[in-house]
């Protein structure tokens, strides 16, 4: 897991423990409450649950976990308990609706728990973007197991997460990078924009937010401010300044400062209606840059034009363009050229491997041979001297035609296998045989993986292909040029 619960694309993943000087009660209440917010969650109708009833799942998680100490009788240590795992999945402003999200929660956590544990997904309608908290037990149903937390769960999850995203034609990061903190891209990269938000942007959003949510007066405005995590400033002459989170200096509130419409007077018009919510200034056009090819496709599957997207239509589906795209991100290709080499790579890495392990299976097939030859030398040797010690009689040819037959082919199979060389001592061969062995055992795992791999980047690049129209006649056409 990532420690820390690190924030990613579109997840944040955490396990919950005890909190100091708080029962196990209390610590799941305090969890669930945030989550449970009335404010937060439009009065409680954005929740679902399953296998709990999530106004009682505090009372039921805590069951469950007295009842898998009576079944099992394993306890943990108090500080090491898990008593639940959060998931916090977040999506762009804008491109969901609630009630959307609140579905797209479900699903996350009905396949990564597979339905073996209790949960319930709160959606969140308090900030720009609309955002999941999901609550699952780390306690199975059936009471006989804890959740098996293990390194990576995190990425899992997010892996997860972006794949149900793109199945359901939602945006995600295009190939998070981790920043020299090791925390994932901020917040700016839902919002559009390839830089974090200024403090003074981040102030207009949550300004135009509170006013958003109609307070009374603007008192009432301030207290909304305090509560989305602002520290209000009073200063001489009745001045109003805001410290965002992580700022050293506060903001004043003033139009020199914020932009038009965002004087204290205009904030109090605002409210007495008297005016609209004053709007974000636009920031200056980024420079062009060069087109992305995962941007591109789920460009052209979203808009639903042309002939490429109707061939795609009728022979593919949503899930197969979702593992196409989740390859190319976590392959980090965002050309067509990176893709076309990825699959040539691919398959001729399988190729070479596969000779390998093709020659690998014939010395050892052929040392396993001369050493069953060996054997059968040393065994009817005695024989054959006895027939030349009688001179060759027809009598003793006779009686042991049998042992002079095997004779005759394992001399023969050493000729053959050895083709002049000197035969080599019996320990020798045991060892080369053992070597090409643990070769071809080592080969195979490569094998099996490279094979995946080859499959994987050729059924990716062959759905790209139908998906832009990409035919072997334009390919041909291309390379003659």
């Amino acid at each position: 897991m990532l420690k820390g619960g690190l924030p990613t694309a579109t997840t944040y993943y955490k396990k919950h423990k005890i909190s100091k000087g708080e029962t196990i009660a209390q610590s799941l209440k305090e969890r669930f409450d945030y989550g449970q917010n009335p404010d937060k969650t439009e009065g409680g109708e954005l929740i679902s649950s399953y296998g709990c009833d999530h106004m009682t799942a505090d009372a039921e998680f805590l069951l469950s976990k007295a009842k898998y100490k009576a079944a099992t009788g394993r306890e943990q240590r108090r500080d090491a308990d898990v008593l639940c795992y959060q998931i916090r999945q977040s999506f762009k402003p804008g491109e969901i609706t609630p009630e959307e999200a609140n579905r797209i929660g479900y699903e996350t956590a009905m396949r990564w728990t597979k339905g073996k544990y209790a949960f319930f997904v709160a959606t969140h309608t308090d900030k720009a973007h609309i955002h999941n908290h999901i609550y699952y037990n780390s306690t199975s149903l059936d009471c006989t197991r804890k959740f098996r937390d293990f390194i990576g769960s995190g990425r899992a999850v997010r892996r997860l997460s972006d794949r149900i995203c793109l199945e359901n034609d939602l945006s995600v990061i295009t190939n998070p990078k981790l920043h020299s903190k090791g925390h994932f891209l901020h917040y700016g990269a839902w919002l559009g924009t390839e830089r974090q938000p200024s403090y003074k942007e981040q102030l207009r959003l949550a300004i135009n937010e509170a006013l958003a949510k109609r307070p009374a007066d603007f008192d009432a405005f301030l207290r909304l401010m305090e509560a989305s995590g602002f520290t209000v400033k009073h200063g001489r002459g009745g001045t109003i300044s805001f410290l965002v989170p992580g700022q050293e200096r506060a903001t004043r509130l003033r139009a020199s400062t914020l932009g038009d419409g965002y004087d204290p007077e205009d904030i109090k018009a605002v409210i007495a209606g008297e005016r609209p919510i004053p709007e974000q200034p636009v920031p200056a056009p980024a420079a062009p840059r060069r087109v992305n090819l995962i941007v591109d496709i789920q460009e052209r599957l979203r808009s639903g034009k042309g002939a490429a997207y109707a061939r795609w239509a009728k022979v593919y589906n949503l899930k197969q363009m979702a593992a196409a795209l989740q390859f190319m991100q976590e392959q980090n290709i965002t050309e067509y050229d990176q893709l076309s080499a990825k699959a040539e790579n691919a398959v001729s890495c399988f190729h070479a491997l596969t000779e390998q392990l093709r020659r690998t299976e014939a010395d050892l097939s052929a040392t396993s041979e001369l050493m069953g030859a060996v054997v059968r030398y040393a065994k009817t040797r005695p024989v054959f001297d006895g027939y030349k010690a009688a001179k060759y009689s027809r009598k003793y040819l006779a009686e042991h035609e049998s042992e002079l037959a095997d004779y005759r082919a394992a001399k023969a199979t050493m000729g053959e296998l050895l083709g002049g060389e000197k035969l080599p001592k019996m320990a020798e061969l045991k060892e080369k045989r053992r070597q090409l062995a643990a070769r071809k055992k080592a080969l195979y795992t490569e094998y099996r993986s490279a094979q995946e791999e080859m499959r994987q980047a050729v059924a990716v690049k062959a759905n790209i292909d139908h998906l832009l129209g990409v035919t072997d006649g334009q390919r041909k056409k291309e390379q003659e040029r």
